[in-house]
């Protein structure tokens, strides 16, 4: 057998000879949507790779991003890590201070930037030890007439330096590709290096038919930003790799620009967090036209509430919930119906798609006591999610504490699995509601009561009780219209979980605050409410 390295170049070079003329459509910055091909991104992704290396940009070295999903920063990742040097994607939601910790933690050279990160690049700057060069991601017209910036380039001229014709290097596919920071909600982010090796089997294994099945006849559309897990949760990768057409958001993912996408471009599949999904599909039944040519979507970040599954469902959009991490490059699972399962009731499938699925092919999978030993797979014994594969995370970069647990990776997830090898989350270890002695899930319990009507978003807290250790606390946003009411949600719950899971009580907020990367930030929420009962009890 010929011995060729696993190397992301390969996946552009792949697009570029058998699916140049397929589109990559863009909403940009600046509001315009573009349009050019696989052709056209292989050519200017070798310009800039080129214009890198004439700069001095050499293999290992890191440059970084703050950016939307747009075909520049597509181009920049495929550029870098072609040419050998690291991809380091930040991301912008990140405070001030940990995006400045983790450029200078990676070292970064240069720094490419959209318009819109310019007012906050130029306020870190001077904390930016290691960056010797920022580039703009704009043409001529759209650069600043003054900027305390040094050494600030223009991406177009500075693409136009390098050579077209430039030749793909070959090395070593363990080396480095891309690096991606955690969201960092205890102390600082922790980096998560790729190498070339993992990122194509991980994208080999979930464009197969058993996780995304992607094809040259879908358009993706991945609503996920480039900088959460491994551009877009390997998307971008995928999409040339099968030459599928790609469509790239931008900054704007609310839902009738995203809609709006949809319909015009032929999207067949997309893919992004709950939260998004839930305003996309009331935007959808707003509409009243359907779901376009959208045929399936893939939700991860946290655990959908089955009726936002349940009214995509009634589009004809079938729903993929996955599960996996940043540090699982990330894909972990994905829902593999089994024949025993396709003979269930369509109730009872839809109970299976809302569990996390099965581990695809590279991922063995798990639950573990506090020793490690292996859990019954009954569907009912909870423990520790352990994961391993080649994708998977060996420890954090630079970082020298052994992480791994006799080769297993530990997630922070609790889960169960069943005997058709169903991956169930039962929380986060650190959310998970210890009353009495008992533990009570709040995924399960807000999943419940997101599909109360009147019920916009929900959030499940565990906080001090001054009998009962910790009680449930249930937070709402309620909807704009028709809001439900605390006996409407308590109506509703009840006879639908065990009485001692029932929160002692409902609060109504009109936003919940999320993270980085989407996820409600419950630590913020338990800090908000940690009297909450001891006030009642008082009062």
């Amino acid at each position: 057998m010929q011995n060729q390295p696993l190397l992301l170049s390969s996946l552009l070079q792949f697009a570029e000879r058998f699916h140049a003329r397929t589109e990559i459509v863009s909403r940009t910055v600046e509001g315009p949507i573009h349009r050019y091909t696989y052709g056209d991104a292989a050519r200017r992704t070798r310009q800039l790779a080129s214009a890198l290396a004439q700069y001095g940009i050499e293999q290992g070295n890191r440059v970084a991003t703050l950016a939307w999903n747009n075909y520049r920063h597509f181009e920049i990742e495929h550029g870098v890590t072609g040419l050998g040097a690291v991809w380091h994607a930040i991301n912008p939601r990140l405070i001030p201070a940990q995006i400045g910790y983790i450029a200078n933690h990676a070292e970064d050279r240069v720094l490419f930037l959209e318009t819109t990160f310019l007012p906050l690049v130029e306020k870190l700057a001077p904390d930016l030890a290691t960056v010797e060069m920022f580039v703009l991601m704009a043409d001529r017209s759209s650069m600043p007439k003054a900027s305390p910036l040094k050494n600030l380039q223009c991406y177009e001229d500075f693409l136009q330096s390098g050579d077209p014709d430039f030749r793909w290097p070959v090395f070593d596919e363990l080396s480095a590709s891309s690096l991606f920071y955690t969201s960092g909600t205890t102390g600082n982010p922790k980096g998560v290096l790729y190498s070339h090796r993992s990122d194509v089997l991980h994208c080999l294994s979930i464009s197969g038919a058993y996780s995304m099945g992607f094809t040259a006849n879908d358009t993706i559309l991945p609503m996920t930003p480039m900088f959460h897990a491994n551009g877009a949760w390997g998307f971008t990768h995928a999409a040339p790799m099968v030459g599928a057409k790609l469509v790239l958001p931008g900054p704007m993912l609310d839902a009738v620009s995203i809609a709006e996408l949809i319909f015009n471009e032929g999207v067949t599949v997309t893919a992004g967090v709950p939260t998004l999904y839930t305003k996309l599909l009331q935007e959808l039944q707003q509409q009243n036209r359907g779901a376009g040519a959208l045929k399936r979507i893939v939700v991860a970040g946290s655990a959908p509430a089955p009726s936002m599954m349940e009214g995509f469902e009634r589009l004809g959009v079938s729903v993929n919930h996955v599960w996996g991490m940043t540090e699982t490059s990330p894909c972990g699972t994905s829902p593999q119906p089994s024949r025993k399962v396709t003979r269930q009731s369509p109730q009872a499938q839809l109970a299976r798609k809302t569990m996390q699925g099965q581990p695809i092919y590279g991922v063995d999978i798990k639950v573990a006591d506090e020793n490690g030993a292996e859990m019954p797979r009954d569907g009912k014994t909870s423990g520790r999610l352990m994961v391993k594969g080649p994708w998977i995370l060996s420890g954090y970069y630079r970082e020298e504490k052994p992480l791994l647990e006799d080769g297993w990776f530990n997630t922070g997830d609790l889960a169960v699995i069943d005997d058709d090898n169903y991956v169930q989350l039962t929380d986060r270890a650190k959310d998970v509601i210890k009353s009495g002695g008992e533990w009570i899930s709040s995924i399960d319990v807000e999943n419940l009561a997101a599909g109360c009507p009147g019920v916009a978003e929900a959030s499940v807290i565990g906080i001090p009780h001054p009998q009962w250790e910790e009680r449930p606390l249930l937070v709402v946003v309620p909807s704009a219209s028709k809001p439900a009411t605390a006996k409407d949600i308590f109506t509703f719950l009840n006879g639908k979980i065990a009485k001692w899971w029932m929160p002692d009580d409902i609060v109504f907020v009109e936003a919940l605050t999320y993270g980085a990367t989407g996820k409600v930030q419950k630590m913020e929420l338990r800090r908000r409410f940690a009297g909450h009962y001891a006030s009642r009890k008082s009062a």
